[in-house]
């Protein structure tokens, strides 16, 4: 891409880059990328949910292990999502503003999520809280409390893959507003709530929201630790993910209708929580 130089009106220089060549052939090469990498994938699963027609899709959604398993995926998704607002703002403000030995480590822990498979992070939190071998698992049964094979454990395993989303969305906008307005509050008497309730959370309240949507989307469609950690069993632990995996596995029309239309829906959710948030996100010249 060649640059020229230009001089405007008032005898200022700026530089205007000319189109390259590799233009048009670098955007074609994107759209069939995009295209075979994701578009069409999602364009087969919507064709083979509604080839047999409206009536069996509707049929079955209408299951009721199907009802079930999206009941305990949203239950699942919402308090992971709530767990990770919650600890997310903390860890972020706390890699941000705070000085401590071992940040760097904190900072590299946050992103182990992204970079260990679903399926260990499950075996892990199996090993921890198994009510037979773990290490905490028998302690909390005679409690009262079961964690493996049932909700805790899945919401645990969720909000674990999904925790970076977070992170990694607020840190960079504390980074970019710096601490002075803070500063200034503080100074004015303003309590360490009142700062964040007044200052803070205000200017990172985009972040929050699209590193929440990207949460949620995550958490919705989590298969590897949930497996591991829930056992799938119908009307008790099994949420759409695995769903999708049993009857997709069976025999029958009935089946696979039932595992495309658990899958369409899931993607349809994603796409459109992403699609709002991106609707709803002011520009960089607004903010």
């Amino acid at each position: 891409m060649a640059d020229t130089t230009a001089t405007t009106r008032g005898g200022r220089t700026r530089t205007v880059r000319q189109p390259s060549r590799l233009r048009w052939p670098l955007r074609i090469a994107v759209i069939v990328y995009l295209g075979l990498l994701v578009v069409w994938p999602v364009a087969i699963v919507a064709f083979k949910t509604f080839e047999r027609g409206l009536g069996p899709v509707l049929e079955a959604l209408g299951q009721p292990e199907v009802v079930f398993a999206f009941e305990l995926t949203v239950a699942n998704a919402f308090w992971a999502v709530v767990i990770n607002t919650v600890f997310g703002v903390g860890i972020s403000l706390l890699l941000v503003r705070y000085e401590f030995p071992g940040r760097r480590a904190l900072s590299a822990l946050v992103d182990l999520p992204l970079s260990v498979s679903p399926v260990v992070v499950g075996l892990a939190l199996l090993l921890v809280y198994s009510g037979r071998t773990g290490w905490f698992g028998p302690t909390l049964e005679r409690l009262g409390l079961q964690v493996i094979y049932a909700q805790p454990g899945m919401i645990m395993a969720t909000a674990f893959v999904s925790l970076p989303l977070v992170i990694r969305e607020v840190v960079p906008v504390l980074h970019e507003i710096g601490t002075d307005q803070e500063q200034a509050a503080s100074s004015l008497g303003a309590s360490a709530w009142q700062t964040f309730g007044r200052i803070t959370l205000p200017a990172i309240r985009w972040a929050l929201v699209y590193g929440v949507v990207l949460s949620l989307a995550r958490s919705l469609g989590e298969y590897g630790a949930v497996k591991v950690v829930s056992g799938g069993v119908a009307l008790r632990t099994q949420t759409a993910t695995l769903l999708v995996e049993e009857r997709y596995s069976q025999f029958g029309a009935d089946a696979t209708t039932a595992a495309y239309a658990a899958a369409f829906v899931l993607a349809l959710l994603a796409v459109v929580a992403l699609v709002v948030v991106s609707v709803l996100r002011p520009s960089d010249h607004d903010r």
